[in-house]
């Protein structure tokens, strides 16, 4: 059974408060649902330890030519890897873009239908509306007065609104049937 199935997790609850975050601090929208993921993604490896994958820290060592494939790009005083080799502007860990689809992935299919995506990112944006510049701006303030006292309250909100239930086990065709000869 997949863990957490049909459910939205605290991962969810981040990547749409930060993804949210960034487009009303001024990225396009799809630059800021790749940095909802990456902020989702670097969390939740800082609360493992960051086991696995190489040491740089999402740092690139560069294309062979020698000329950088990211850079770092700050959102307040918080930071991601852009990454440059893409087309679209999106954000990047290790060596891996965090793309619209990659959230849609991710973050979207959590909410079973695109529509209730939608109205949950209203919901996020109405909560952030509640806060001013300097909070969403800083990163410590965003985690500990806008994610952090909403995380297990909004994960359980938006899965009993939101979040279709899980699909019960299938049983093969043949399952309790006598085959006959």
């Amino acid at each position: 059974m997949v863990r957490n199935q049909g459910r939205v997790t605290r991962f969810v609850v981040m990547a749409m408060l930060q993804a949210v975050r960034a487009e009303s601090l001024g990225l396009p929208h799809d630059a800021a649902l790749s940095w909802g993921l990456n902020r989702a993604i670097f969390y939740a490896a800082a609360k493992r330890g960051f086991r696995g994958g190489d040491s740089s820290g999402g740092e690139g060592s560069g294309t062979p030519g020698g000329s950088p494939s990211r850079e770092i790009f700050r959102l307040g005083d918080d930071e991601a890897y852009r990454d440059l080799t893409a087309k679209q502007f999106t954000f990047v860990i290790g060596d891996k873009s965090q793309t619209v689809d990659a959230f849609e992935q991710a973050v979207t299919t959590r909410f079973g239908t695109k529509e209730n995506f939608e109205l949950a990112w209203t919901e996020a944006v109405h909560i952030l509306e509640n806060f001013d510049r300097a909070t969403l701006e800083s990163r410590e303030r965003f985690y500990g007065e806008v994610y952090r006292p909403r995380r297990d309250e909004l994960s359980d909100a938006w899965t009993q609104k939101y979040s279709p239930a899980p699909k019960p086990p299938q049983r093969p065709a043949n399952s309790g049937r006598i085959r006959q000869a």
